[in-house]
């Protein structure tokens, strides 16, 4: 009997989810993806095969109340019913935080819902408010409806744990650093793909000095060198580094202290203002969605966008630094991939280290978007987080590796 994987990614107001083929010896290769959205107002699934077409669909009308369990108690239905006389082998999840204690993928053993693991991820819940709670509400669903179904957390800070001292710690007292109080990074299933990528379609370069510049409504760089992390914008928390839709980025400490004493917020009000009210949204007043900001006639929403790309061009220069010089910048994920006035932008600031943009190709959204002579190397690559979490999930279920 064939057999296929699924991976979930699954946020406070949508479920991604892909099925993967296993048995190759290519790896998995996906071949349906899909997502649920609009989770808390009116839920609609569609899923799509490896073609795009439509091949299921439903809307909850009125579902505002339906939770995440219930609507994978009507996923999984639906996929094992898709997969017909396929069996489903095991579930990947990526869960955004996984503190000091994993730095690989973990198998989750029977009963899941028993786990010590998953208590010491909860406690890691107030570091990734917006994405830890519904990661582990759904290994906890489908625990719950089909408990001998091997489950396995890929974790986003997994790919920076081997960053150096100087690069992880902050100057804080050494028992708070020794409690775990220093900088993870994100995005790292994203730019783990991207360094596989680049091994597989661009060697020379997947051996040199990288910045990879993961731009969505979440946005980070991370420093490559010869495909290893060795620094990111991204801390002890998905808060730090570049401005995002609606996070803030880096800020001054002191400015939460006056936020706490000097306008007497309380601190659930200082936490939404941070997550969910600054960012693109909070300077422009306008949308969070780079595609509005865009085609926007409103200067504030020309200076968020002009703030996000001055600040992604600081932030690659401070990386470049600790790489000790640069040859390529690669961009990814929506804005990464699609956003070419971005790209411009950024790219325009760094030309002071090499940078030649190649205004056609960068319109064309083509894969290399440099000149020829350019000292450094501008390429544009979709990422695949779904991917990369079937492949670990593939490696660390016993029997599921290629044939």
């Amino acid at each position: 009997m064939s057999r296929a994987l699924l991976t979930i990614n699954a946020g406070s107001s949508s479920i991604k989810f892909a099925l993967f083929a296993l048995g190759e010896a290519a790896g998995p290769r996906q071949f349906v993806s899909g997502q649920i959205e609009r989770i808390g107002l009116a839920p609609h699934f569609i899923a799509r095969d490896r073609a795009g077409r439509e091949i299921g669909g439903r809307q909850w009308p009125g579902g505002a109340a339906v939770t995440h369990e219930e609507l994978f108690a009507d996923l999984l239905p639906w996929i094992e019913a898709h997969l017909g006389r396929t069996r489903l082998a095991a579930v990947g999840h990526r869960v955004v935080h996984g503190g000091q204690h994993f730095a690989a993928p973990l198998l989750l053993p029977a009963p899941v819902l028993r786990a010590p693991a998953l208590a010491e991820l909860d406690a890691l819940v107030p570091l990734a408010p917006l994405h830890q709670p519904h990661n582990l509400s759904a290994i906890r669903a489908i625990a719950a409806l089909r408990a001998g179904l091997p489950q396995v957390a890929c974790f986003d800070t997994a790919f920076h744990r081997a960053h150096a001292d100087q690069v992880r710690r902050f100057a804080l007292p050494r028992a708070l650093s020794e409690a775990g109080i220093e900088r993870y990074g994100f995005h790292g299933l994203s730019y783990e793909f991207i360094a596989g990528r680049l091994r597989q379609s661009h060697g020379a370069l997947a051996g040199g000095r990288v910045v990879v510049a993961h731009l969505g409504n979440g946005a980070s760089l991370c420093a490559l060198d010869g495909g290893r992390s060795v620094d990111t914008t991204m801390g002890f928390t998905a808060l730090e580094g570049l401005p995002m839709g609606t996070r803030c980025g880096a800020i001054d400490p002191g400015v939460i202290l006056y936020l706490l004493q000097g306008r007497a917020m309380s601190i659930a009000a200082v936490e939404d203002l941070l997550y969910h009210r600054s960012g693109l949204l909070g300077v422009s007043g306008v949308s969070a969605d780079m595609r509005e900001l865009l085609a926007s006639a409103d200067p504030h929403a020309a200076e968020a966008v002009d703030l996000f790309c001055f600040r992604i061009a600081r932030e690659t220069a401070a990386l470049a630094n600790t790489l000790g010089g640069l040859d390529g910048i690669v961009f990814t994920a929506g804005i990464g991939e699609h956003a070419a006035p971005v790209r411009a932008r950024v790219c325009a600031h760094l030309a002071w280290l090499g940078v030649a943009l190649d205004p056609a190709a960068n319109a064309a959204d083509a894969t290399t978007i440099s000149t020829a002579e350019s000292r450094v190397a501008a390429l544009v690559i979709p990422t695949d987080e779904e991917a990369m979490i079937a492949a670990h999930t593939a490696a660390t279920v016993p029997g599921l590796g290629p044939p």
